[in-house]
């Protein structure tokens, strides 16, 4: 008998190593037995260690179809998952048409496994409720799941790209995930108890999500078919599920019972006011900026001391895009003055890159903030604050025509290539783009002022340094 220990639940390489080995050597799927490291015994186990793998030479083929499906099913609880595969697997290398064979049971058996995974992923993505921890800038968001499968590690990858500008944890019994803003890290899971419980935003989401229930479209068929009962412990509108079915009767006969109520007169729809932009071709950065002090079209311009539209030579080889000013740009009406200008004053400095030929201007123009006495907290803008400052950026680019782009941070880069960006997925190389100026992504100035510890801020300082080192080298090659 053949002991396979495997390293952990999801260690698809370890598998496919011993499979591959046991094939080979025709050991047959009887003769083997699976095991991962840390698991419980097997009571019906036999006490050996783990085998060697056998010695084989050679190779063989099998189609990518069963490679997908295997990656999937390692990820289901079942303990007898290993063994399946193995078993799919021997006869596949003798029968190479078996996967046609719908109704094999075995087959079928593994494709049951894979849907229950999938299923198990797709919940996940809709039922993770973040939770806010602490105040801008040093805000975290903290989320509690609790998988029916092994598919942490497997849909993190979905939340860095949808929630990627802003620091998240998803805490689970088995295994925890972070983003930081720009990579993944794991850790081993923690008790429910550890997990927090609400934070200061709770009620409000609480207020909208009773006042959209709709009782007149109450269907608890379909509703617990989307949403099982068993994931109700976890989400914070909860506690509002059972007393607003039990409601929705009653409020249904009195909706019915009501006189119809007459429909109210058209109106138009009221446009964001957004200055003129038909000479788009001919403007120039002191027009632009004399009409952005008049833009309307989001609301942060209310609270906002004034416009802070970008500044530098007309016709700058480089461009630095960042996310927005913050209080000291605010007040100065300039860009990059506070303590993250000053940051990137040093760190264009040691790139060989001279402030005064650089253009800089941020993606979105007002400052966006909340205010806590008599400090304003920098709040991230959204996807339709960014949107509506967008025009100011492109004719921004238009007009000075740079050779280079540098975002500086998700924002800025969500901003200049029209899209949600990772910043760990494009950091380090040139975006070229037919027509446009080459993009280069890196992190805003204000993340390295975040860190914690020195040695962290000196070493991602000087990451950051190299990526400004790169725009340079790119502009001195194209001279």
């Amino acid at each position: 008998m053949h002991q396979i220990k495997l390293d952990s639940d999801i260690d698809f390489a370890g598998w496919r190593e011993a499979a591959r080995a046991l094939a080979l050597s025709n050991v047959a799927p009887a003769k083997v037995r699976w095991s991962v490291a840390g698991a419980a015994p097997d009571l019906f186990a036999e006490l050996a260690q783990p085998s060697a793998l056998p010695r084989a030479s050679g190779s063989f083929n099998v189609p990518a179809l069963f490679v997908d499906l295997a990656k999937t099913v390692l990820l289901h609880r079942d303990p007898q998952r290993f063994a399946l595969l193995y078993a799919v697997l021997w006869r596949l290398r003798r029968d190479p048409d078996l996967l046609a064979r719908c109704t094999d049971p075995e087959l079928m058996q593994l494709e049951a496994m894979a849907k229950a995974v999938r299923s198990d992923q797709h919940k996940m993505q809709g039922f993770v409720r973040f939770r806010e921890i602490g105040r801008e800038p040093d805000n975290h968001f903290v989320a509690w799941y609790e998988p029916e499968h092994h598919i942490v590690e497997a849909t993190a990858p979905f939340f860095a790209r949808r929630f990627a500008d802003m620091p998240w944890s998803i805490l689970t019994p088995e295994r925890c995930v972070h983003w930081d803003g720009h990579a993944l890290s794991f850790t081993p899971g923690i008790d429910r108890s550890a997990a927090p419980s609400a934070d200061h935003l709770e009620q409000l989401w609480l207020t909208y999500y009773a006042s959209t229930f709709n009782p007149a479209r109450l269907n608890m068929k379909a509703m617990q078919a989307h949403m099982p009962k068993r994931f109700w412990k976890n989400l914070p509108e909860a506690a509002l599920i059972e007393p607003l079915i039990a409601e929705a009767e009653r409020r249904t006969g009195a909706m019915i019972d009501a006189a119809p109520s007459a429909p109210k007169a058209a109106r138009q729809r009221r446009k964001a006011k957004m200055p003129d932009t038909s000479d788009t071709l001919h403007d120039s950065i002191a027009s632009l900026r004399e009409q952005a002090a008049q833009c309307r079209a989001c609301p942060l311009w209310h609270d906002a001391t004034q416009t802070v539209f970008g500044e530098g030579p007309a016709h700058a080889r480089l461009m630095l895009v960042g996310e927005q000013p913050g209080d000291k740009e605010d007040l100065a009406g300039q860009p990059f003055v506070g303590p993250a200008g000053q940051l990137l004053d040093r760190a264009m400095s040691a790139a060989g890159i001279e402030r005064g030929a650089v253009y800089v201007t941020n993606a979105v123009k007002h400052f966006k903030f909340v205010p806590r006495g008599k400090i304003r907290l920098h709040q991230k803008p959204n996807s339709a604050e960014i949107k509506a400052c967008r025009p100011w950026y492109q004719r921004e680019l238009q007009a000075i025509k740079p050779e280079l782009v540098v975002a500086l941070g998700a924002t800025a880069a969500h901003c200049v290539l029209g899209q949600v960006t990772t910043i760990s997925q494009s950091r380090g190389r040139l975006i070229e783009r037919p027509g446009e100026a080459p993009v280069l992504v890196t992190v805003h100035p204000s993340y390295l002022l975040r860190l914690p510890d020195e040695d962290a801020k000196s070493r991602e300082f000087a990451q950051f340094v190299d990526d400004l080192r790169l725009a340079a080298d790119h502009l001195k090659h194209a001279a």
